[in-house]
């Protein structure tokens, strides 16, 4: 997997120049074509638009009621793992209205070969340089699942990406960086095979950074959360100086932080909040009051505690992890296959039953995020028919 990222990086650094043409294409009207013109509605998803200089290569695209060519927008490219345009278009559409975002999702790109999903982008940041006014510091790119690895590795490679949102899957390599050279803006739900993937990358990021968790799976964020994202991204901007300062906007931003933390029903959940608060508008406002909120409450022994417990939660849940993955390497071993299979069994048939509870609760989440991890690739990484039976018979997702 590693290896093929890095193979792909050449064809990122080629596709990512093109962020100059969209540069120089500042003052670009709609173009169109005698063979591929289309009626380019505004304020409407456009479920299909052809790449005038490869018809191949279409996206979905959201173009805001108020578009002119008199001034640049923001771009906003997404990419889903079955080549779902509209469902990327669709999620940010209301946000992309409200804030001024071009939003376009390739029908193309998916899962598979990096080269499909370079060359999607490629296509496409053309297609747009050349058909709209594009601000070439205010390209954000955004992805579901695998499409998410593709907008980090293209972001990791450089090239002035002004952000990313990441559901439900992280880095390319799956390593979590202390920073990064540009804002993250990540999502997962509680019960996402890569929860602990996304928890991890959270952690350990120093640089700007937010993670949104909500009750689901692993799917695009609802929609309250998306607009967060275009609402956080819209923050760094000012932040870092890509768009003109809004004081107003500024404080609509800070009050309905302040609801969100206040609506925290758990201490821990809190704290991080919290934290995100101070760091997100620390320059821009007092944030003096948040900051002392936060240090109490992470002195206090039952918040302490739950602090610490939820730390040792996500650790544990990847320890868990590893040693199925490595109890699955094992059954290559004939001398060890047989235990193997039967560790395999219980650790599988417990966490079914944990999985089935008729409760919500930490250990059901856990276990129901773990079989979904185990399952999917199951194929992929072994090829013991007795294990993948084991698998089909526990690691389904329960009713």
């Amino acid at each position: 997997m590693i290896s093929s990222v890095l193979r792909a990086s050449r064809g990122i650094v080629a596709a990512l120049t093109l962020l100059a043409f969209i540069a120089s294409a500042g003052n670009a009207q709609e173009i169109t074509n005698d063979d591929h013109s289309q009626d380019l509605r505004h304020g409407t998803i456009i479920d299909q638009v052809k790449c005038a200089a490869d018809p191949a290569q279409t996206y979905a695209l959201y173009i805001p009621s108020g578009y002119s060519a008199d001034r640049t927008w923001n771009l906003l490219i997404g990419l889903h793992p079955a080549a779902r345009g509209r469902a990327m278009v669709e999620k940010y559409a209301a946000p992309a209205e409200r804030y001024g975002y071009i939003v376009a999702g390739s029908n193309v790109s998916r899962n598979g070969p990096w080269s499909v999903s370079l060359a999607a982008l490629q296509a496409m940041l053309k297609d747009l340089g050349s058909r709209f006014a594009i601000d070439p510091q205010r390209v954000y790119l955004t992805g579901l699942s695998g499409g998410a690895r593709v907008a980090l590795q293209v972001a990791l490679a450089g090239n002035h990406i002004a952000g990313v949102i990441a559901s439900s899957a992280g880095y390319p390599d799956s390593e979590p960086r202390a920073s990064v050279a540009f804002p993250l803006f990540s999502t997962t739900g509680t019960e996402d095979f890569n929860y602990v993937e996304m928890r991890r990358l959270d952690r350990k990021l120093t640089s700007p950074h937010f993670l949104a968790i909500f009750n689901g799976g692993h799917a695009l964020p609802p929609d309250d959360v998306a607009m967060d994202a275009i609402e956080w991204m819209e923050l760094q901007a000012i932040k870092a100086g890509r768009r003109t300062r809004d004081d107003a906007l500024v404080d609509r931003f800070l009050e309905k932080r302040r609801a969100q933390t206040a609506a925290s029903t758990e201490p821990a959940t809190t704290v991080d909040l919290l934290d995100a608060f101070v760091s997100d508008f620390k320059g821009l406002r007092d944030v003096s009051a948040e900051q002392r909120r936060a240090g109490d409450l992470s002195k206090e022994r039952d918040v302490k505690r739950a602090l610490s417990q939820d730390r040792a939660a996500v650790d544990g849940e990847a320890r868990m992890l590893e040693q199925i993955y490595s109890a699955e390497a094992a059954l290559r071993d004939e001398t060890r296959h047989d235990v193997s299979l039967m560790t395999l069994r219980d650790r599988l048939s417990t966490l079914a039953r944990k999985a089935a509870s008729e409760m919500d609760s930490v250990e059901r989440r856990q276990a129901r995020r773990v079989l979904r991890a185990v399952a999917v690739g199951a194929q992929g990484r072994v090829q013991d028919r007795a294990y993948l039976a084991l698998v089909d018979e526990y690691a389904r997702p329960p009713r």
